[in-house]
């Protein structure tokens, strides 16, 4: 882990640096729609999910720093709603909802006309702020509870990215988290079981973006 969080401050001084003399610098703001499933591991047996449609909240605000017309960078800042929907490998009737929002600062490439259409790839690093579970009973929910920096999820997300952005704008983006969703040594309060332990969750999603604002140019150099 502290070796990814090294890595990450390399990538986010070497983008300071490409900054520097960047052909220009200007943000955009959107919001995105997440289509999200997950890979399951419980005990060694792999379990499906449901797709999960999370609409609000997600915000992400890029600083694009464009080298040339053809190729740039991008960094910036998001809040993004992340999560998955399971059933009880050993009881059917039961269904869990597992989410968190996070706060996220990517960092990467884009490739192609960036006035127009383009590509891009880029890897993410994710903090959950807030964790919310519920469980169902015959589609009945029957418990359900919201923490605040919860202990149960990792603290750190680590996650892959690619997309392209269309002639309209709006874009279709690809994520996979890296990192396991919940932390695998979690110990309830007053308990001896380790509940994650034998727990894999990676999510993955699907999400269309779509504008809500683009800043004006804050640098500019023409050389």
């Amino acid at each position: 882990m502290k070796r990814s969080l090294f890595y990450f401050f390399i990538l986010i001084g070497i983008t300071t640096t490409f900054a520097q003399d960047a052909k220009k610098v200007y943000t955009t703001t959107s919001g995105e729609l997440i289509f999200s499933w997950a890979g399951i591991s419980q005990n060694g047996t792999e379990t499906g999910s449901v797709m999960r449609f999370s609409p609000v909240v997600n915000i992400q605000n890029w600083v694009n720093i464009d080298k040339s017309e053809n190729f740039g960078l991008f960094t910036g800042l998001s809040v993004r709603n992340i999560g998955f929907i399971y059933d009880d490998p050993d009881n059917a009737n039961v269904r869990f909802k597992a989410r968190t929002y996070n706060l996220g600062i990517p960092i990467g490439v884009k490739i192609g006309n960036l006035s127009d259409k383009f590509l891009f790839f880029g890897y993410e690093l994710e903090v959950p702020i807030t964790y919310k579970e519920k469980r169902f009973v015959d589609e009945d929910k029957v418990s359900k509870s919201n923490v605040w920096f919860s202990d149960k999820v990792t603290t750190f997300n680590h996650s892959l990215m690619a997309g392209v952005q269309l002639t309209n704008g709006a874009t279709l983006k690809f994520k996979y988290y890296l990192s396991n969703f919940f932390n695998k040594d979690y110990v309830p309060t007053n308990e001896d079981s380790i509940p994650y332990n034998q727990m894999d969750v990676n999510v993955f999603y699907f999400s269309l973006n779509f504008g809500l604002l683009k800043n004006t140019d804050f640098y500019y150099n023409d050389k």
